[in-house]
């Protein structure tokens, strides 16, 4: 009867233990592959990514001498989803790819300022004070950064409503919790930070007070231009950097379109020629006359369109348009990366792991898991041992 008992015994566990076994390297194959695509990946893709050389200055013929950079990164079109649009399962994988995206450039690249033009929330134009809050408390769990690192955002048409849909509580909801300053020194570097919704030039209140603070920062900018401390025009305060603003916005400044636009992130072909309506797609002529001649800027850096595009606006001042950092606006986001000094600047691309690559490594494993199991139950033939089989009659022929 011993003997009887020990029998079965050995024959009911040999099935289970081949349960186990194809049950571990099931769970073996799935967190390799889930490390692989929600964390690795990032940093493979990153760690591609090298800031940009400034060239030394050199003064009439003497050595060069390097100055200062400032490194910084602009990105734009985050678009966090709010509580009436967007599946729950979109809003979690897409929050979750700009998170470990960011959270791993600030590891790799060690930024010491990072600037997101606008468009930060996708609900911000009309969501409740309460969902208000809890997007916001997501937003800085996703952007968290160290003390040591500055983050600066501009307010976008999904922030605080188009221009028809702007008003007082939302303009103010918005700074005191990301600030309302204009003007962001340092390093010797200046960097004016416009509403660009508030353009429109239609004497609104919220236009007019707009207006009046770029009118202010053009003031000051003009007294550090040309060294004039404690004059009557420029009061005794301390005087701004001397170096050419850069200006950031969210709407870029005016073109007809973006036919002449060009690159792997561009618009596609199909859009490119599509033209651009006044304050909507883009600011109006009238007002991005006014910021080129209020502030004189020596680059430009905008969002909205969520394509990349580089223009010249008369003749000489450089736009760059951002991307969109979100999955949900392209299959290949990315961020700029910046080493400016106060005398120049470079600029470089950094692109994140493209979305179609990490769908097609999920559907690769999965085809895998399903070869595996079936071979493990005998139902396929496993290929490794139709290789091997194969050899054998090679070699006895």
């Amino acid at each position: 009867m011993a003997r009887i008992g020990l029998g079965f015994g050995r024959w009911n566990f040999h099935p289970l233990k081949r349960k186990s076994s194809l049950l571990l390297k099931l769970i073996a194959v799935v967190f390799a592959v889930l490390l692989v695509c929600e964390f690795l990946i990032y940093y493979l893709v990153i760690f591609q990514c090298k800031w940009p050389e400034v060239k030394p200055t050199a003064d009439d013929g003497e050595q060069a001498t390097r100055e200062p950079v400032l490194k910084a990164m602009f990105l734009a079109d985050t678009h966090l989803l709010g509580e009436f649009l967007g599946h729950w399962l979109d809003k979690l994988r897409r929050e979750w790819q700009m998170e470990r995206a960011f959270q791993t450039a600030l590891w790799l690249l060690q930024p010491e300022v990072v600037f997101i033009l606008g468009d930060v929330f996708d609900e911000g134009k009309w969501s409740t004070p309460e969902a208000w809050v809890d997007d916001v408390a997501r937003f800085q769990k996703m952007f968290r950064h160290p003390s040591h690192v500055q983050l600066k955002v501009v307010a976008g048409n999904h922030d605080i409503g188009f221009h028809y849909e702007m008003n007082i509580y939302k303009v103010k909801r918005f700074e005191k919790v990301f600030s309302s300053e204009r003007l962001f020194s340092w390093k010797g570097i200046n960097f004016v930070m416009v509403n660009s919704v508030a353009l429109k030039g239609d004497g609104c209140g919220i236009c007019s007070e707009a207006e009046a603070e770029l009118i202010e920062v053009s003031h000051r900018l003009n007294c550090s231009r040309e060294q004039v401390r404690g004059s009557s025009q420029c009061g005794p305060g301390p005087l701004l950097p001397t170096s050419a603003p850069i200006l950031l916005q969210h709407y870029p400044l005016y073109r007809r379109s973006d036919a002449n636009c060009s690159g792997k992130d561009a618009a596609p072909p199909e859009e490119r020629n599509i033209p651009f309506k006044e304050n909507y797609d883009v600011l109006s002529r009238e007002a991005s006359q006014k910021l080129l001649w209020w502030l004189q800027p020596r680059l430009v850096l905008s969002g909205h369109t969520h394509s990349a595009c580089e223009v010249h606006h008369e003749g000489q001042v450089p736009e760059l348009s951002v991307p969109s950092f979100s999955w949900r606006n392209r299959n290949n986001p990315s961020f700029i990366m910046g080493s400016i000094t106060p005398a120049d600047y470079a600029l470089s691309k950094c692109y994140l792991p493209r979305e179609h690559v990490v769908l097609i490594i999920y559907c690769g494993a999965v085809g895998f898991l399903v070869v595996l199991t079936l071979t493990h139950f005998g139902l396929l033939a496993s290929p490794f041992l139709s290789g091997s089989n194969l050899l054998r009659k090679h070699k006895t022929r």
